[in-house]
């Protein structure tokens, strides 16, 4: 008995001292410094259901429960869940703390969502709000007690229990209302901003009845697909595409030639179902904006104001409503983007990030597909994915697998979507246009041949192999169309710069179908040029000479140099004047796609180069015009720089020599067979290819023009564009912003641009000047915004061709939400920064002189609207007065002038 009575009083003498270490340890805790304060976010249900099975191991392990507020002893998982202790080594401040706390208040904002619904949520709530209010005063106690830690076990557990009861009846209370409601949210800014920009921009869409600016290249393009005659555009053909499905459910025919700008349309022709697509997506683009800016943060006056400012610009309003690709590219660019950054935010593999994944790489290939600026929208996705996707590498929740998957699905998303649909724009295009028409002579003579309506010389009974004896033309493959010419006219005997010629006989490259483009294929051991019983086919390396078929003079070249390019050697037909200069008539034949088209020399699709045996110069096209005593044909030279691009060559028209008389060969070659017949096949691939060779470096550019512009004019918007006049007053249209807004703007710029520095240096020293969700506001409206008008402006800094002020239009939209932002900031800037008394008042006053500013916008609107419309007749004093700058060159008729 004095035993156990020794251990029970030791027992009691260590339970003592246990409690007074508990108090010394409290009162240590008390004194600690309190630093850091997290809030909890609210969390899943899956992750509730996690934290409730850490808590319930925590709480009912054999081990004492450890300390928490500042010492205190937990009676309950309620006091867990509403612990307010700010100490740095409070358990509570952990993960499993805030878990908890997180998840109570997320079933708590269920539950009062899911009120409404059923009466078993209500049930549910009214069961939930005793538990809720205990926990809450219990939490509100500074102090517990406990005994007995199995006492507390329990306590924790029952805790546990309840929470897991309230988790299940919230989730199937939560599937029950999904699986019998259907919500439907209508956002009346959006539809608002459509109606007002659908009124201003169909309003007498068909007026004026004639063809205005660009519709004179864009209409002969849709009239050519609506009878399938190929034609040459250095843009991709989807917006084209788009407006002619849509005419000829019009009944249009595509018979109307648009001759010129200002031409009257036919009365057969539909004006407002050609205009209706572009004016339709003008009016699409001001919602698109709107959800844009909401998709980035911004608060929906500013996003409201953004959808705006798009309506009342005249630019935009001027180039919605004509057969124009600008709308469509602003639209579909604008779309993408605000898909884009929806699908950042979506958790990888849900059905949100799937679909807004894929649209956004659909609509930014369909910008692309409209105009290749477009794709660079594509190129700020892809930036703004790297950005992502690195941001996501300190995201220490996530594994290797996990980010490759991340990686590689946006790889194949924003990379297969856009090439899948490019490829498909240009398979319906190539299919449609399946008919010759007036642009063949820039594609290769296999793509001509290809086209319905080709020249029958190629495709008629022509003969395949390339003989001794084959009369032919040669074609100038790649690059400007022309054949391989001659004429009796000879070389000057000195050039303006005294240098001396040959005063041979003229060999050029002429742009057009002509007798004297005709060349025989002779083997220098025959004397004959007929091909006999037994053709004697050439073939790779084999030497031959070309004797021109009209003079019957030998191509020759020699050590002179050429008319225009002195560094190459001069070409010529040899004629012999009796002098100590012997021709040098032998030329090698060299097969470059031997390996698909095989060792034998043939007609259309072989490519070849003809090496002069001699000097082993190689017959080039030099691309320089020749004077008036060539008759301004271009120049052909011998390079002995053989690897190049304009040495190659193809047969185009061919057919065998059948008589030797010279007399009847050239009877028979004025009288030849050139109307077309007969097409011959050639895979969408190689047109493809071809195709797109030619848009990226054969386009014809614009050299000139009256109205182009400049980069550096546009942000201030010096100059515009006339687009149409009236031929009996002075109304016209004129491509010309609101000033207010492009001035307002291009300073919304600048001061983003300062702020931006001016934060990144004041971080740099540890002084944060704004919240870290405004600062994360601050970047994403940068690397959208800004770093997107940066990539839509800075490169038509190096683009060699003409440009005009509707080139800028893209970065003009990229500027306008970037003004929305910095208008929104300066607000939070009034209110982070200045008292409350005096911070509402220069927020009222920063709203007043807003709203001041929108209202001058519109009456600018207002003023420029017989620009934007051309419908009202204007006097010479109305257009003079609209002349706020010396730059705007505004179009008089006769008898008047600008002063």
């Amino acid at each position: 008995m004095s035993i156990v009575q020794r251990r029970k009083a030791t027992r009691s003498k260590s339970k003592q001292q246990q409690q007074q270490n508990v108090i010394e340890h409290q009162n240590e805790q008390n004194e600690r410094l309190h630093f850091r304060s997290r809030s909890a976010t609210s969390v899943a249900a899956a992750t509730t259901t996690e934290a409730i099975t850490a808590a319930s191991a925590s709480v009912n392990c054999n081990s004492p429960s450890p300390l928490c507020c500042n010492g205190m002893l937990p009676t309950a998982a309620a006091n867990m869940l509403n612990c307010c202790c700010r100490d740095f080594n409070c358990h509570l401040n952990t993960s499993l703390g805030l878990q908890l706390r997180g998840s109570v208040e997320s079933h708590r904002r269920s539950e009062s969502r899911q009120s409404f619904l059923t009466e078993s949520s209500k049930a549910s709530q009214s069961a939930a709000t005793p538990t809720s209010a205990s926990q809450k005063s219990r939490s509100r106690s500074r102090s517990c007690s406990c005994d007995d830690d199995d006492d507390c076990g329990d306590s924790a557990a029952n805790v546990v229990d309840r929470l897991k009861s309230q988790s299940g009846d919230i989730e199937s209370n939560a599937a029950t209302a999904t699986q019998l409601t259907v919500s439907l949210h209508i956002d009346l800014i959006s539809w608002a901003l459509f109606l007002l920009a659908f009124l201003t921009r169909f309003y007498k869409l068909a007026t004026p009845p004639n063809v205005v600016f660009d519709e004179l290249h864009y209409g002969k393009y849709i009239s050519h697909y609506m009878r399938n005659i190929f034609f040459f555009d250095q843009h991709p053909p989807l917006g084209k595409q788009l407006i002619a499905g849509l005419v000829s459910f019009a009944g249009y025919d595509g018979n109307y030639t648009f001759s010129r700008i200002g031409a009257t349309y036919a009365p057969n022709v539909p004006i407002f179902w050609l205009r209706f697509l572009p004016a339709l997506c003008g009016s699409l683009l001001a919602p698109a904006v709107y959800k844009l800016l909401l998709q980035a943060q911004l608060r929906r006056w500013a996003a409201s104001l953004g959808g705006l400012l798009i309506v009342l610009d005249n630019a935009l309003l001027t180039q919605s409503r004509f057969v124009l690709m600008e709308s469509m590219l602003l639209l579909a660019s604008t779309v993408g983007i605000a898909c884009l950054l929806r699908f950042q935010r979506c958790s990888l593999g849900s059905l949100n990030w799937l679909c807004s994944g894929a649209s956004a790489a659909l609509f930014l290939a369909c910008a692309g597909c409209v105009k290749y600026v477009g794709f660079l929208a594509l190129a700020l996705a892809g930036y703004l994915l790297c950005r992502h996707l690195w941001n996501l590498l300190y995201d220490a929740t996530l594994t290797t697998r996990q980010l490759w998957l991340h990686a590689l699905s946006r790889l194949l998303l924003f990379v297969g979507i856009p090439v899948a649909v490019y490829l498909g724009v240009f398979y319906v295009h190539l299919r449609t246009l399946h008919r010759a028409g007036p642009h063949d002579s820039i594609m290769t003579s296999a793509f001509q041949a290809s086209l319905e309506g080709g020249l029958a010389s190629i495709t008629q009974g022509q003969p395949l192999a390339v003989v001794h004896g084959s009369q032919i033309t040669l074609r100038h493959t790649h690059g400007r169309t022309c054949w391989l010419h001659s004429h009796a006219a000879v070389y000057p005997v000195r050039y303006k710069d005294q240098r001396g010629s040959s005063h041979q006989q003229q060999v050029t490259c002429y742009s057009f179908k002509d007798v004297n483009n005709w060349w025989i294929v002779k083997r220098p051991d025959r004397d004959d040029l007929v091909v006999g019983d037994q053709p004697d086919v050439i073939g790779h390396g084999d030497v031959i000479q070309l004797v021109h078929g009209i003079t019957s003079r030998a191509l020759n070249s020699h050590d002179v140099a050429a008319p225009m390019t002195p560094q190459c050697q001069e070409i010529s037909c040899y004629i012999d004047y009796e002098i100590k200069m012997a021709g040098e008539l032998l030329w090698r034949v060299e097969i470059l796609n031997r390996q698909t088209e095989g060792d034998r020399w043939h007609a259309i699709k072989s490519e070849i180069r003809l090496i002069h045996e001699s000097t082993g110069a190689a017959l080039r096209f030099s691309g320089r015009q020749l004077p008036s005593w060539g008759f301004n044909q271009h120049e052909v030279v011998g390079d002995r720089d053989q690897v190049h691009q304009d040495a190659i060559w193809n047969v185009e028209e061919h057919r065998y020599t059948k008589t030797q008389d010279q007399r009847e060969r050239e009877r028979q070659l004025l009288s030849a067979e050139m109307i077309p017949t007969k097409r011959t096949k050639l895979s969408f691939w190689a047109k493809w290819l071809e195709l797109q060779t030619k848009m990226f470096w054969q386009a014809k550019q614009v050299q000139s023009h009256m109205y182009s512009s400049q980069p550096h004019e546009w942000p201030l918007l010096d100059k515009g564009i006339a687009y149409w006049l009236d031929d009996g007053s002075s109304a016209q249209i004129y491509l010309l912003g609101n000033v207010l807004i492009w001035y307002m703007a291009s300073a919304g710029l600048l001061i983003y641009a300062g702020l931006l520095i001016f934060y990144a240096l004041r971080r740099r020293r540890l002084c944060f000047d704004i919240s870290a969700v405004e600062w994360r506001r601050f970047l994403i409206a940068g690397d959208t915004f800004f770093v997107g008008y940066l990539m839509h402006y800075l490169p038509y800094f190096f683009v060699d061709r003409t440009l005009f002020l509707h080139n800028y239009l893209p970065a003009f939209v990229f500027k306008l939400l970037l003004l929305c932002y910095v208008l929104e900031h300066l607000e939070y800037l009034l209110r982070r920064h200045c008292n409350a008394v005096r911070g509402m008042q220069l927020v009222r006053l920063y709203r007043f002189v807003l709203l001041l500013w929108l209202f001058a916008v519109v009456g600018i609107f207002v003023k420029f609207l017989p620009l934007s419309y051309g419908s009202k007749k204007m006097s010479a004093k109305e257009i003079i007065d609209l002349r706020w700058k010396d730059t705007w060159d505004f179009i008089l008729q006769k008898n008047y002038a600008l002063t």
